[in-house]
């Protein structure tokens, strides 16, 4: 792996680099410009028209309120009513990261707060739980499977990171539960306990989807890697295909025009800073 990859990854968790950054003449005007090809609206109302548009080319789509790192039980309420406020707003998909939802300091509360979400979706649509480092894996696992226990399995989606090694089994788990799964590479650059950037992941990747496919589980591709998801597509068949929002418009127009599921993650919110610069990380090739 490229060093810059790694610092990027840094940098974006990075707060003082936000302030300083925005804290320029011109520096935060700068900064979303090139961050809005990945973002789609700093309010919700903005986001929402992003989410139509989608809707109109024949992608579904998955809408998330950018935040993170919550330690703060009312604060988590309050991104509560924002997700309860989108369900009724739009047709699609949501998608939330539990560090969102104060998962460090109140597992069980977290749990409460997913199960209120996913219960005031309709029958087909999801709330896809993001993946985060592993520090906090063991806790997202337990999360979902705990709100899929409810009964409420049919509502969510849970995000795999290939380059894990535990991730096998965390398939077998959500599959078994009726969670539907998100298979990524992994975006972290994790200590220990995954596999290398590069041909490692890839070929973990390959492996994984194909114990998805066995086990007949509901799950998507959600790679920008051209050659490893036409390999799957090609093993395996039609499965659905998702996407980040301002990354290769061109690869849904064609999956979809092939009949194939599309999906396009829709984030929204002023804490876009330090998602545009994990986007320009992930862009650095290995």
């Amino acid at each position: 792996m490229r060093w810059d990859r790694a610092v990027l990854f840094k940098l974006a968790t990075n707060e003082t680099l936000e302030q300083v950054v925005k804290g320029l003449p011109g520096g935060e005007e700068n900064a979303w410009r090139a961050a809005s090809r990945y973002v789609a609206g700093r309010t919700r109302d903005e986001a929402l028209q992003v989410a139509e548009a989608q809707l109109a080319l024949g992608h579904g789509v998955s809408l998330d309120l950018f935040g993170e790192l919550s330690v703060d039980a009312a604060d988590a309420e309050r991104v509560v009513d924002e997700y309860l406020e989108l369900a009724e707003l739009t047709t699609g998909w949501l998608s939330l990261d539990l560090s969102h939802l104060a998962v460090d300091v109140d597992p069980a509360g977290a749990a409460d707060r997913v199960a209120r979400i996913a219960g005031a979706l309709q029958s087909g649509r999801r709330l896809q739980i993001g993946a985060e480092d592993t520090g906090r894996t063991d806790r997202i696992r337990d999360c979902v499977l705990t709100v899929a226990g409810r009964g409420l399995g049919d509502r969510l989606g849970a995000t795999v990171q290939a380059n894990l090694e535990r991730s096998p089994e965390d398939i077998d788990a959500f599959a078994e539960a009726g969670v539907q799964i998100r298979l990524v590479k992994g975006a972290y650059v994790e200590p220990s306990g995954a596999h290398p950037y590069g041909e490692p992941t890839d070929v973990a990747y390959l492996r994984l989807a194909h114990q998805l496919a066995e086990r007949g589980a509901d799950w998507s591709l959600a790679t920008h890697d051209g050659r490893l998801r036409e390999a799957v597509l090609l093993a395996l068949g039609k499965v659905p295909v998702e996407q980040l929002l301002g990354i290769r418009p061109e690869v849904l127009a064609e999956l979809r025009d092939r009949g194939i599921e599309t999906r396009v993650y829709v984030p929204y919110g002023p804490s876009w800073f330090r998602y545009w610069l994990r986007r320009v990380a992930e862009s650095r090739g290995a």
